[in-house]
């Protein structure tokens, strides 16, 4: 067990007061059997009304309600967790499951529905393509499931380069492909959708990231893949690593617009905005 101090500050300056439409802000991290949020807060200027929720997905967002026009918005998250590691994945892949291909047991199937399906099934074509030096799809050769999805964790390591984007929104994957670069948010829409290529249930994570030295990130996204008997396992392909103590999820969905940090609306001169500020300190306690 670890124990953990995350601070995320994110703020948007303005020229002039601009008014702010309701925001979602994702910050907290995802409580489970392997994190404990000892204490939280969350303090946000100008004066908001927030409302906490769960979504769908079971994340847990704060909605916040503005009165008064500002020239700037400044939220900070602050938490402190507890992180306790589980036991290796390779002792807990379901026997049916560790050869790949395979088929989910029926009652997985229906759950797995939604996370099988492509966001992007125009992009099949491309991905197709990419993915046959890796593993030809219907040619009955048989992999080791684990060992497929770390090398295709490592072929998107190995094959782009990483590049910081500020702003909002994610590459699709034949934009990927064609650039050569991307942000950790691209790579991990990469992986899920090049994972639910092959059949695969595939999600998209952000959250944080404790730094060493040659990784990319701090606030964070990544892919996690469901496995039989493992359950929902994170890849890193920005990192080249499996998920694990230095991850620290804090959103999960089907799709990468529904685990936006910080997402909401202001209304105010075209040329008001002049920037967005974010910074990210994990640190051990």
């Amino acid at each position: 067990m670890k124990r953990l101090r995350i601070s995320h500050k994110t703020e948007y300056l303005y020229n002039e007061p601009v008014s702010f439409g309701p925001h979602r802000i994702m910050m907290r991290p995802r409580e489970g059997h392997d994190i404990r949020i000892l204490d939280g807060r969350l303090e946000v200027e100008p004066e908001a009304t927030v409302r906490w929720m769960r979504d769908i997905y079971n994340n847990s967002i704060a909605i916040l309600t503005f009165a008064e026009p500002s020239n700037r918005l400044s939220i900070l998250g602050e938490a402190e967790i507890d992180y306790l590691r589980d036991s290796p994945i390779e002792c807990l892949i379901e026997p049916y499951a560790r050869h790949f291909p395979f088929q989910y047991a029926p009652e997985e199937q229906i759950e797995l529905i939604q996370y099988r399906l492509p966001s992007y099934p125009y992009d099949g074509a491309r991905l197709h393509g990419w993915l046959e030096d890796l593993y030809r799809h219907g040619s009955g050769k048989v992999m080791e499931t684990f060992d497929l999805l770390g090398l295709l964790n490592t072929h998107i390591y190995k094959s782009f380069v990483y590049a910081n984007r500020d702003e909002h929104g994610t590459q699709a994957p034949c934009e990927t492909l064609s650039l050569g670069t991307g942000s950790c948010r691209d790579f991990a829409v990469l992986m899920m959708e090049a994972a639910r290529y092959w059949g695969f249930g595939a999600r998209f994570v952000t959250g944080y990231i404790q730094l060493s030295e040659g990784q990319h990130g701090a606030t964070h996204a990544w892919t996690e893949v469901y496995i039989p008997g493992a359950g929902w396992h994170g890849f890193d392909p920005t990192n080249n690593k499996m998920v694990g103590s230095e991850h620290i999820p804090v959103a999960v969905a089907r799709g990468q617009e529904k685990a936006c940090p910080v997402s909401g609306a202001w209304q105010g001169p075209a040329n008001a905005f002049n920037r967005m500020e974010v910074s990210v300190h994990t640190s051990a306690m």
